[in-house]
């Protein structure tokens, strides 16, 4: 099945209350199939959302990027799984062991319950450019580094990674048409880029081959959310993605 820019367009939740995050659901009712739920939404109001989203039957990307000892990375990822939820975010930069877990922790859910959310593994987030990504001690170009650990992940057995668009075509080259590619950093041409460095309009990164793309503050801080959707998927359309 051929999926459309709309099943490819995931709504980060990044809101900090319960009211604010079912007035954006509500708004944008059948125009939005999958969101984002990160650290802040989570963190404030636990299971309560993803329990709501799951009775509006929404997809859900749960953001938490855990990163500890396999042991605790794991069970972690066990207990999430029991959640509902859709697409969970580990590390890369956790090691081989720590990803092998991760996914042994959602096998394990599946083997009871017969379904298992997706892994995901985070490469090098967006807010980094290459002088702040030396700052970190790193000494290889972001592209490098972001290669070696797709790479890795693949090998550990997750399902795919969440990279900057910009590294997308580089990934599928690398790690074939199977392999998740989840792209946050997105921003329309009409759109800021606000903390972001490294953007990519949502065409330009379905072209480089992004399986998910993950836009928030264009459509979460707009005055007119649903407006706000329909230009993305507009945009999309006209450059023959």
């Amino acid at each position: 099945m051929t999926l459309t820019a709309k099943d490819k367009l995931i709504i980060a939740l990044d809101v900090p209350t319960m009211e604010q995050m079912k007035y954006l659901v509500t708004t944008l009712g059948e125009r939005v199939n999958f969101y984002k739920v990160g650290m802040e939404l989570y963190y404030t109001l636990g299971d309560d959302v993803v329990s709501w989203l799951r009775q509006q039957e929404k997809n859900i990307f749960l953001d938490l990027k855990l990163h500890d000892i396999p042991n605790t990375v794991r069970e972690g990822v066990r207990s999430l799984s029991a959640k509902g939820v859709d697409l969970i975010t580990i590390h890369s930069s956790g090691g081989r062991k720590m990803m092998e877990a991760a996914v042994e922790g959602a096998k394990q859910h599946e083997e009871k319950y017969g379904k298992r959310p997706k892994i995901l593994a985070v490469t090098v987030l967006t807010s980094f450019d290459e002088n702040g990504w030396k700052e970190t001690g790193r000494s290889n170009a972001i592209e490098d580094d972001v290669r070696r650990l797709s790479e890795l992940a693949q090998e550990a057995g997750v399902d795919g990674v969440v990279a900057s668009a910009k590294e997308a075509k580089m990934i599928r080259n690398l790690c074939g048409d199977d392999f998740e590619i989840v792209t946050p950093g997105i921003r329309p041409i009409w759109a800021a880029a606000q903390d972001q460095a490294r953007i990519v309009t949502p065409a330009e990164a379905l072209r480089c081959g992004a399986t998910g793309l993950v836009i928030g503050r264009p459509v979460t801080q707009a005055k007119n959310p649903v407006e706000a959707v329909d230009k993305i998927i507009k945009e999309i359309k006209e450059q023959g993605q």
